[in-house]
């Protein structure tokens, strides 16, 4: 039976190491950690005892993540709401804890989905108008802004882009 206990004990701790490695690299949320512990068929008290010895530490903080995944969505990736909630929840952050962070996202989704049009709109000259506010507006939808921002802005960075198509192209 002592040597149950001690096996038992040193799958603890290699479970617990190689959850320290990986949160060296990435920071993982609570339901990406227990999805990892499983691997070493540690029995639910264990895997909990891991996982609060970890957030104890402060190594895993699903609040950190998700206001740390919401910052990366909006300033570097440009993102909107509905692509940086998708991400939350697939990360495992709880409901609670996504609508919070959310919640303090700032509400600019037109003026972010409107720099980013600008942006693309240079490189649809040279397709008419219909197909450029087509194109651009599904590459908002794609990047999470939804239907009206999406088209608003569109048609908005169309009109303001310079040397814009009068929609007939010859060749």
């Amino acid at each position: 039976m002592a040597t149950d206990s001690v096996e038992a004990s040193e799958n603890i701790e290699l479970a617990e190491k190689s959850l320290l490695k990986r949160l060296r690299t990435r920071s993982l949320s609570v339901s990406e950690a227990r999805g990892l512990l499983r691997e070493y068929d540690l029995d639910p008290a264990a895997t909990d005892h891991v996982l609060a010895t970890m957030e104890e530490y402060g190594y895993l903080d699903d609040a950190a993540l998700a206001e740390q995944l919401v910052h990366a969505g909006v300033d570097r990736k440009g993102q909107g709401r509905q692509v940086i909630a998708q991400t939350l929840a697939k990360r495992g952050i709880p409901r609670d804890v996504a609508d919070a962070a959310l919640a303090a996202m700032p509400d600019d989704d037109l003026e972010r989905a409107l720099e980013f049009a600008r942006g693309k709109a240079r490189s649809l000259r040279s397709v008419d108008r219909d197909t450029a506010l087509r194109r651009l507006t599904g590459q908002l939808a794609r990047r999470g802004y939804g239907g009206a921002v999406a088209m608003t802005a569109a048609r908005t960075a169309l009109d303001e882009s310079p040397g814009g198509s009068s929609g007939v192209r010859f060749r």
